[in-house]
């Protein structure tokens, strides 16, 4: 079943600083979990041990969309990382930039991350702090986010973008609903087939 993404709303998470790397986001000693479950818990918990976090305040906990600055999500490639931002409950991730495959691993759970320019994400930032409860949306359609009246575009690539407007970003799903033809076509390769 596809899942289209068109459109993402509720209110926003500032975290403000630029290269927030993969072990921030969660640290390398929850990467021997088999699953991803729990992981939400976990999310920037040694940055959270210091107090104060955005994650950890009151304002923010129904949080859907997170405000991030400059390469976000650099460092390693561990796919955990988005996992954890998902499972604490963030739907879409608006920034300055992304590192590349962080972006691909949001991708491939259906978070869209977007940029938007410097300007913009201060903007943004400062008016979730001063109003914790604006309600922001991001619309993939007209490429824009939106909150108070006001709008900022957005960009992501067209290839992504498309991929979350048709709801053909779940490759897993993609092949779940195609078994009866995998299994077709694996019937007929040769290499597949044991001869005794």
């Amino acid at each position: 079943m596809q899942t289209v993404v068109q459109m993402v709303s509720g209110p926003g998470l500032p975290l403000v600083g630029n290269d927030i790397d993969t072990d921030r986001i969660i640290p390398a000693r929850f990467l021997r979990s088999v699953t991803f479950d729990g992981l939400g818990e976990q999310v920037f918990i040694d940055d959270r041990a210091a107090g104060q976090h955005p994650f950890d305040q009151a304002a923010y906990q129904n949080a859907k969309i997170l405000v991030v600055n400059r390469n976000f999500g650099c460092g390693s490639s561990r796919e955990h990382a988005p996992q954890a931002i998902a499972r604490w409950g963030i739907q879409a991730v608006v920034g300055e930039s992304f590192a590349e495959i962080f972006f691909g691993n949001c991708i491939a759970i259906g978070v869209p991350c977007v940029r938007a320019e410097p300007t913009a994400i201060a903007q943004l930032q400062k008016l979730i702090a001063a109003q914790p409860t604006t309600i922001l949306t991001v619309d993939l359609a007209t490429q824009t986010i939106q909150a108070n009246g006001q709008a900022w575009p957005i960009q992501i690539e067209p290839g992504p973008r498309q991929m979350f407007l048709s709801g053909t970003w779940d490759a897993c799903g993609q092949l779940i609903a195609q078994v009866e033809a995998i299994q077709t076509t694996a019937q007929t390769l040769p290499y597949l087939t044991w001869h005794t």
